[in-house]
């Protein structure tokens, strides 16, 4: 289908993108790799009036070392983050999982910071942020504030995000030597997962689940039960507890529920070795 009508602007700066989301409101949307974007606006479920593009704020691509964490620029591409050797020393799972987002061309276009503000519980990079314990910076007309990943995703394709923000950085906390595993399982590779599951270790383990509800998730049962210190068959056992898949012709709920416990099995297990 062809989207509907619409203004379009380039923003030279993050405060100009700002300024135009508060010019128009509701009515405006911000354009960086287009992934998520495009396809709802030729399927008009989304109609914005404006279109600001962001994609030229090369300052918002960087992946940095700030000190207890990795600092990460919203408009970095997956594939920067799939080859950086810090990312891959210092926080691993982001890396891995950027590494299996689409095929090369979405990875070499997509951009992180759009992928996490588009909310889609079946995409794999919320879920390895929430994995790794992560926060992320938005900026709107009153500065920056900083919200933290489990509060980030709010519902079906929304995010605490106010319609005058934008992501301008994502902070992972550094977790060399840490276990960790990303296990998926989807019909063709470069298709959405119908369910996968993102495991880091570590003091505080952390369980994030795909496609297993209305919004990106962590499973509280999971990382209480390997807190405790069960093994890794018990832990998983429980990967569906509290969760509402989506059913659809790729599975119903309880197949789902299936995977998720195969997953999580899976990845714990790997994230022991």
């Amino acid at each position: 289908m062809i989207p509907a009508a619409f203004d379009y602007q380039v923003a030279d700066s993050a405060d100009a993108a700002v300024a135009a989301l508060v010019s128009h409101g509701d009515e405006a949307k911000l354009l960086a790799g287009g992934h998520s974007l495009i396809p709802l606006m030729r399927f008009r479920l989304a109609t914005p009036a404006v279109l600001v593009d962001i994609g030229r704020l090369s300052d918002l691509s960087y992946i940095t070392d700030a000190g207890d964490h990795i600092a990460i620029g919203a408009l970095t591409r997956h594939r920067d983050l799939e080859t950086s050797e810090l990312l891959g020393a210092q926080a691993p799972l982001m890396a891995a999982v950027a590494g299996q987002v689409g095929d090369p061309q979405v990875r070499h276009r997509g951009t992180l910071g759009g992928s996490l503000a588009h909310g889609d519980p079946a995409s794999d990079l919320p879920a390895a942020l929430l994995a790794c314990g992560g926060s992320l910076v938005a900026r709107g007309p009153n500065g920056d504030r900083t919200i933290d990943a489990a509060d980030f995703f709010t519902g079906f394709l929304e995010t605490a995000l106010a319609a005058d923000e934008m992501l301008t950085e994502i902070r992972v906390p550094k977790a060399a030597g840490i276990g960790w595993s990303f296990q998926k399982f989807n019909r063709r590779a470069q298709d959405w997962a119908i369910v996968g599951a993102a495991v880091q270790l570590g003091d505080a383990p952390k369980v994030a689940l795909i496609n297993m509800g209305s919004v990106p998730m962590r499973s509280a049962a999971v990382e209480a039960a390997l807190a405790s210190g069960a093994a890794a068959s018990d832990a998983a056992s429980v990967a569906g507890d509290g969760a509402e898949p989506p059913e659809d012709l790729n599975g119903d709920a309880e197949y789902r529920r299936h995977l998720a416990r195969v997953l999580v099995g899976r990845g714990i297990e790997e994230a022991q070795s």
